[in-house]
């Protein structure tokens, strides 16, 4: 029986539109036996010593 294809269209997309959607951060893949099941997306947010959100940051 073939393997299941552990990357796919769906995949690519999710992937593409977490790296997209963020200025600074990171996107991690989680991976079980070959296959990705968990795309993660932390961003970072900076505030100013006002406590204002940095332009640059966001």
């Amino acid at each position: 029986m073939p393997q299941p294809d552990p990357w796919n269209r769906d995949l690519e997309r999710l992937i593409r539109e977490a790296l997209k959607s963020i200025r600074f951060g990171a996107v991690t893949l989680v991976v079980q036996d070959g296959r990705v099941i968990q795309v993660d997306k932390s961003e970072k947010i900076r505030l100013n010593r006002d406590g204002h959100i940095d332009g640059s940051g966001i």
